[in-house]
């Protein structure tokens, strides 16, 4: 059962969180909340009045929008015509974009959302483009709105932005459900915060009664598990040598600067930095998506530099990339086609030429035994996982065939505490017996307790090394944004 038992009062003019495990019922219950789903039994009342919702219609009706954590944008149209896609104004028979545009810049104005109505989407950066999903949900006349994962792929300036937005919302009497994984973030944000556990609420808190690893513990229903790693297993066998390595782009500019650094097999690389100083630019290098200016990649013993990805992959590269959504997943293929994916031309994928069906499925199997990906079947689409079960489908796919290096881009990202938790044990494990690991990860507490060594990015540059046994995030946080040395 999805959700069982939900209790839920969310106040006008109030940020109401919503947390809990993937898998949890979240997603079900913002699902049935907008018309999506039909619930067994129960009531849903609006301003006190029962209210049957049967479609997504039904409640835009009713004043209830939702803003989905996949933006649902058309990027060859306007900002104008995704607002009112839908919902065209008319005059007579023809449509009104005057007065479309006037709306728009009115609830612009009056939320601080900043819209350009005539910019294309495909314009616009992804804090952008979430305030225009924002704009069509008050366009429609929403006074309830549900916000899925808003800040998961926001950088924090973004967040800030939003946060500002919100308390405008707040202020007009808006009534804004917001379900995230960050907890932090929650406790800054929310009012009141409703822990969801297996499909039922658990508890109701406010932010000044509990810290993030008590309602962390409340949403697992245990004690929190830590990202602590001490014992060392780094040997000095080299693995990965990157030296010297510059990447300018075709305007000319320097993306990565003279970049060099070694990680041994068994140890740990953590590489720390605000997002968009290099980090991504770094990943897609060393997986030969990017071709550098200058410096080399050594794989063990062997120059790579002018490898493609798919060699480097053959060569026991592994790459648990940053965005799952769009770069580690087919989400509208089956999980078998899915293990496939990077990994088509060698067992169990393969024999010889031709695609070994049978083979992907088995290991599939394999997989989801092994990785605990909770899923009914193999064949269900990626879409149908929770983010934390696609997660693990993902880390299962890259450390099946014995990669002997890992890049790990934010490998825990927009995933619930249980399977954080389980992402770190693989993690731990796999170094143990091995593995050379680049860590890149925007959780400083999970940088430090995972790495062996930590060195800080910035403007493309490597300018501090750290040592994860004695920085505190505020030290690397400093480093980060070049106010001091981390060494």
């Amino acid at each position: 059962m999805a959700n069982s038992d939900v209790n839920l009062v969310v106040q006008r003019g109030t940020v109401h969180a919503i947390v809990g495990e993937n898998g949890a019922g979240k997603s079900t219950l913002m699902k049935t909340l907008y018309g999506m789903h039909r619930p067994d039994s129960g009531t849903v009342r609006i301003d006190g009045k029962a209210a049957v919702l049967t479609s997504p219609s039904d409640a835009i009706e009713r004043g209830v929008g939702m803003v989905h954590q996949h933006f649902q944008l058309a990027d060859n149209l306007t900002v104008l015509e995704n607002v009112v896609l839908g919902s065209e104004p008319r005059k007579g028979v023809r449509l009104d974009f005057p007065e479309a545009r006037r709306r728009i810049l009115e609830i612009s104005d009056r939320y601080g959302l900043d819209a350009r109505p005539d910019v294309l989407v495909e314009e616009l950066g992804v804090g952008e483009r979430q305030r225009v999903e924002i704009l069509k949900v008050l366009y429609r006349g929403a006074r309830t709105l549900i916000l899925d994962e808003p800040t998961a792929v926001l950088v924090p300036q973004e967040v800030d932005e939003l946060f500002d937005a919100l308390r405008e919302l707040k202020s007009e009497g808006l009534a804004i459900i917001f379900i995230s994984h960050k907890l932090d973030e929650v406790l800054k944000v929310a009012d009141e915060i409703t822990v969801i556990r297996r499909g039922s609420t658990v508890a109701t808190v406010l932010p000044g009664e509990v810290t993030s690893r008590e309602l962390a513990e409340l949403m697992v229903g245990s004690e929190l598990p830590t990202a602590e790693t001490r014992e060392s297993t780094v040997t000095d066998v080299a693995e990965l040598t990157v030296s010297d390595l510059s990447l300018v782009d075709r305007t000319g500019r320097t993306l990565l600067d003279d970049v060099s650094f070694t990680i041994h097999r068994g140890e740990v690389l953590g590489i720390a930095g605000v997002e968009g100083n290099g980090q991504a630019e770094l990943v897609e290098s060393l997986m030969g998506m990017r071709h550098v200016s200058a410096g080399t990649v050594r794989l063990g013993e062997i120059d790579v530099t002018d490898w493609s990805t798919r060699r480097r992959r053959e060569g026991g590269m592994a790459y648990i990339a940053e965005d799952r959504i769009r770069h580690g997943l087919l989400l509208e293929s089956p999980l078998w086609e899915n293990r496939m994916l990077g990994h088509q031309t060698v067992p169990p994928n393969s024999k010889g030429a031709l695609l070994d069906i049978r083979g992907a499925k088995r290991d599939t199997e394999r997989i989801v035994t092994d990785y605990d990906v909770r899923t009914p079947s193999i064949d269900v689409l990626a879409s149908a996982l929770s983010g934390g079960n696609q997660q693990k489908l993902i880390v299962g796919r890259e450390m099946s065939g014995d990669p002997t290096m890992l890049i790990a881009s934010h490998p825990t990202r927009g995933v619930d505490v249980g399977a954080q938790a389980a992402i770190w044990d693989l993690l731990r494990d796999a170094r143990a017996k091995g593995l050379a690991v680049l860590l890149i990860s925007a959780d400083l507490d999970e940088l430090i307790g995972l790495s062996d060594s930590i060195k800080v990015i910035l403007r493309g540059r490597l300018v501090a090394d750290a040592d994860p046994a004695t920085v505190t995030p505020e030290q690397l946080g400093s480093a980060m944004t070049g106010a001091e040395g981390a060494a």
